[in-house]
């Protein structure tokens, strides 16, 4: 509609019978209406835009287009409007005498009726004709007003009867009534970002698009590429509910033929009215992103004259690109560090979910009793901390049932708050001490913000993993959430960990000797570990990963000897025995793994 344009006002009886309505009629009368009466300005401007200037042939068209489809929708509203209109009459009353039209057909007629008395005030200043008008449009309002009211105060008496509200119209279809487009089932999630000239748009779309696969549009892009399918020649002279229509329409095809994307992009988002249709026909399947930043900043950021910003900020705002802030279902204030906006941007684009975590106590995990009663007091003294700790878990061996005393370490996961860590430090040194020197402890701590933020290394991905598979923790916070981690996901992270592992386990190739042996062998163990995952292969428990790492293609078996021999010499001061075994394994991976990197 015409920007500052009147607003619809229902006369008095009609607005009280309405406020009476139960609130979910109530809202969804108001958003009709308020839809309705929109439209009926944009149908105004487009016809007075296709009478008053001189267009091509392709402009006229695409005008009788955006007519066609204003009328269709129009005539939509209407008959919605009277879905809940007609539950106003009296229905014991079927003798009673019909009425001409409908309730909503009033209502249009008064929208049309208010919009000419505007636009005839707007001209009267240069038209004599359209001066003389206005008393008599508004006697005609006054009137109209109040055979509405009256008509209304009828209807729920039940002195008349409302006619079927169906209006059938075709507007072309074959037949068929207007139907509304709605996103495919495929088309799972789109971001879209908006915000004035240097605010971060590009920057994060490009950011989603590379840590989290989405697939990123411009919207200029899939306007033009529907208006050369749909036979337009401006997409952009179109009303902005059909360029939502249009938006959708092409991000449906695209979904449609590449199923496995989860997640969309679309910038930039410079006109107010077109997301707000978007937004109303895909629901939370769009989340509109509004990045903010001060002019100083923006200005500093761009690295050209302040004038050039605002030149260009003064076009996006003619369109409503700052008024996008008030639709956004994210705002993000970035004037601060790039750590920050990635960290808001993981979060909207991957949210974190609450994870149903499977609780145990230590003496369920196979640990001697000693060392089970130094945890079990480590997890009293975590959790009596309160909301600070969120989540404390034994990872690796323990978590998997195949601890092996005097070999395996103690893997400890604690998520806690900043603030808490302190706390939980002074927790790890008791525990160490109960130890007593039986197991070696290994902590990891993380904050909930880090995970949130998906700051993950490969290993730290791992055991959230295991977590949501079902492993078990010693303690979890109730409502904790975490990112979800899936198998493709480690897949990748593999590939990020291996070159690490593989330089690692040839400096201790090159140092080989009784003192290295455990740190050799679990680097041979995880890097076959880390193989198997690029071959979709999960396999658990070292003797099972290197008999399943000896079948890859190319590679010789590694034959070495079973986990608890290797232990068992290590623990018993004979690592030699088993040490040649575990460095021609190694010497044998190592060759295998060049041979499949070489050019």
């Amino acid at each position: 509609m015409t920007q500052n344009s009147p607003p619809l006002v229902l006369p008095p009886s009609l607005s009280r019978t309405v406020a009476a309505l139960p609130g979910k009629d109530r809202n969804r009368l108001d958003d009709t209406i308020t839809r309705l009466h929109t439209v009926n300005g944009r149908l105004w401007d487009t016809e007075d835009r296709v009478r008053g200037a001189l267009l091509s042939a392709a402009q006229v068209a695409d005008c009788k287009r955006e007519i066609d489809q204003l009328n269709a929708e129009r005539n939509l509203l209407a008959e919605r409007a009277d879905e809940v209109l007609g539950s106003l009459a009296d229905a014991g009353r079927a003798d009673a005498p019909l009425h001409t039209e409908t309730l909503a057909s009033v209502v249009d007629r008064l929208s049309v009726l208010t919009l000419r008395i505007w636009h005839s005030e707007r001209a009267a200043a240069r038209d004599e004709l359209a001066r003389r008008r206005i008393p008599a449009l508004h006697s005609q309002r006054e009137e109209l007003c109040a055979a509405l009211d009256a008509l209304v105060s009828d209807v729920v008496a039940g002195c008349r009867r409302l006619p079927v509200p169906a209006r059938f119209k075709l507007y072309g279809r074959d037949g068929a009534a207007p139907a509304e487009i709605k996103p495919s089932r495929r088309l799972r999630r789109v971001l879209a970002f908006g915000g004035l000239s240097e605010c971060g748009k590009s920057t994060s779309a490009e950011f989603v698009q590379r840590t989290c696969g989405a697939q990123r549009f411009k919207i200029g892009f899939l306007l033009r590429q529907a208006a050369h399918r749909e036979g337009l020649a401006d997409p952009y002279a179109l009303s902005p509910r059909r360029q939502a229509e249009l938006l959708l329409g092409e991000l449906n095809r695209f979904a449609d033929a590449h199923v496995d994307t989860e997640l969309f992009t679309i910038e930039s988002v410079h006109d107010d009215a077109s997301i707000a249709e978007l937004k109303r026909l895909m629901g939370d399947a769009l989340q509109i992103v509004y990045l903010d930043a001060s002019f100083a900043v923006r200005v500093e950021r761009s690295g050209t004259p302040a004038q050039a910003v605002a030149a260009k900020d003064e076009i996006k705002m003619s369109r409503g690109a700052h008024q996008v802030a008030a639709l956004a279902d994210r705002v993000i204030d970035n004037t601060g560090s790039i750590a920050a906006l990635r960290a808001r941007l993981r979060r909207i684009a991957a949210p974190p979910a609450s994870t149903a975590l499977r609780a145990a106590t230590p003496y369920g995990l196979g640990l001697p009793a000693a060392i089970a009663s130094a945890t079990a007091d480590f997890t009293d003294a975590v959790r009596a901390y309160g909301p600070g700790v969120r989540l404390a878990a034994l990872t690796g061996s323990p978590g998997e049932g195949s601890w092996i005393a005097g070999w395996s370490d103690l893997d400890l996961l604690v998520i806690a708050e900043h603030e808490a860590i302190g706390r939980v430090l002074d927790a790890l040194e008791q525990y160490r001490r109960a130890l007593g020197g039986a197991a070696s402890l290994g902590p990891t701590l993380v904050t909930p913000g880090e995970l949130t933020a998906r700051r993950l290394t490969p290993r730290l991905a791992f055991v959230l993993h295991q977590l949501q598979q079902g492993s078990s923790v010693l303690h979890a916070a109730p409502g904790l959430e975490l990112p979800t981690i899936s198998r493709g996901e480690l897949a990748f992270a593999a590939v990020r960990e291996l070159p690490q592992v593989i330089l690692t386990m040839r400096r201790l190739r090159a140092d080989a000797g009784p003192t290295t042996l455990r740190q050799l062998y679990k680097h041979l163990v995880l890097a076959c570990r880390l193989l198997l995952r690029e071959h979709n292969r999960w396999e658990s428990g070292p003797d099972r990963i290197l008999a399943a790492a000896s079948r890859m293609p190319g590679l010789t078996a590694l034959s070495t000897p079973s986990l608890a021999e290797i232990a068992g010499a290590w623990r018993d001061g004979e690592a030699e025995l088993v040490l040649k075994p575990v460095t021609v394994a190694a010497d044998q991976l190592l060759t295998w793994y060049a041979a499949q990197l070489a050019a």
